[in-house]
């Protein structure tokens, strides 16, 4: 087996635990928001506001589900549309307060249980994981994830 297949297996393999660490933590809002609607609120919160047609290319959707989307989230109060203070002719997308706290106690919980999970390693593989996840997450072209549990650039992280 060739490295690429050994590491695309490994990271597979890897996917399905984080899968299960982000269901277990976005159970608690379930009733609220869908895994798609949160990673939206995601990417609002690490983004920062946008226009509907730049998050609709974001999250990889059509601007018409990305509008679905938008549209279910506003009615129950976790984005918010405002008037581009740029351009008074265009709308940006924003999270709430409300947005942003969902998104706080969802991301804290998975910090938690994936730190729990970490703890477990040996501090050479964990400097080994931290160098071979930045280098996956670059190649992938997925910003950063907040230094601290609670940091945001648009007033939350």
């Amino acid at each position: 087996m060739d490295d690429v297949e050994a590491v695309t297996r490994a990271v597979l393999t890897a996917s399905r635990l984080l899968v299960a660490v982000s269901a277990r933590s976005l159970a608690s809002v379930e009733d609220r928001v869908t895994l798609p609607q949160f990673r939206l609120l995601v990417v609002l919160s690490t983004r920062g506001a946008a226009k509907l047609v730049l998050l609709a290319e974001w999250l990889a959707v059509s601007p018409s589900t990305a509008m679905r989307m938008v549209d279910r989230l506003i009615a129950i109060g976790l984005v918010d549309r405002q008037t581009n203070p740029d351009n008074r002719r265009e709308t940006v997308l924003q999270l709430t307060p409300e947005g942003m706290r969902i998104v706080e106690v969802v991301m804290n919980r998975r910090r938690q249980e994936i730190a729990s999970i970490v703890e477990r390693l040996a501090p050479e593989q964990r400097a080994a994981l931290i160098a071979a996840l930045t280098a996956f997450s670059e190649a992938g072209g997925e910003p950063d994830a907040p230094s601290r549990p609670v940091e945001h650039p648009l007033g939350w992280a």
